[in-house]
C-alpha cells in the first residue's frame, strides 16, 4: 500500500505497475513476460503464474499449492473468472490499478486485486513465471499461525467481495 501511495502523488504516474516478492524468490528478468500482454496484446493486468512455470524444490509449501487452488478455484465458481495462482509476481496498467481502490494491507492483497478485477471483467492474463525457494522464513508458509491467518484472510477476501 506504501508503494501505490507513493506513485499517486506522482506528477507523472507510470503507465503499468510491476510487483514482486523482495525475497529472492521471483525473477526480475522474467519482467518482461508479464508486460508483454499489456504492451501487445491490450491486457489490463498479467499474473505470473507460478503454477504454469518451473518451481524449485521446496519454493512452495504443501499449504500453498492447496491453498492456491482452493482460492483460484473459489474464484472460477464465484466470479466465472479462471486464474491459476495468487502470485505476487504482477503487472497492471497504473489506471486500472487506481480504478481497483485496493485497501488490503497484507494477506489479502494479490486475492483482492484479482476478485475485484474478475468482478470488472478486466481483461486478465497469465504467463508461467518461475519460482525459487525464498532467502528466510516466509511471515505466511513458514509458520503454522502464518498459514492459518494468510488462509482465512484470503477465503474472507473472497467471500467479503460478493
Amino acid at each position: 500500500m506504501v508503494g501505490i501511495e507513493h506513485l499517486k502523488k506522482k506528477s507523472l504516474p507510470p503507465e503499468i505497475v510491476v510487483f514482486l516478492d523482495g525475497d529472492y524468490s521471483d525473477h526480475p528478468e522474467q519482467i518482461s513476460r508479464l508486460l508483454k500482454p499489456i504492451l501487445l496484446d491490450g491486457a489490463d493486468m498479467v499474473i505470473g503464474s507460478r503454477a504454469l512455470g518451473k518451481l524449485e524444490s521446496g519454493s512452495m509449501m504443501p499449504q500453498q499449492v492447496f491453498g492456491n487452488w482452493l482460492a483460484t478455484t473459489l474464484i472460477k465458481l464465484i466470479y466465472n473468472y479462471e486464474f491459476t495462482d495468487l502470485g505476487p509476481f504482477r503487472a497492471i496498467s497504473y489506471d486500472k490499478l487506481m480504478e481497483l481502490e485496493m485497501s488490503d494491507p497484507d494477506f489479502g492483497w494479490t486475492v483482492e486485486m484479482q476478485v475485484k478485477a474478475a468482478k470488472l471483467k478486466f481483461n486478465c492474463k497469465e504467463v508461467a513465471v518461475d519460482y525459487r525457494k525464498r532467502i528466510g522464513i516466509s511471515k505466511v508458509s513458514g509458520t503454522i499461525k502464518g498459514t492459518i491467518l494468510a488462509g482465512h484472510k484470503i477465503l474472507w477476501t473472497i467471500f467479503k467481495l460478493i
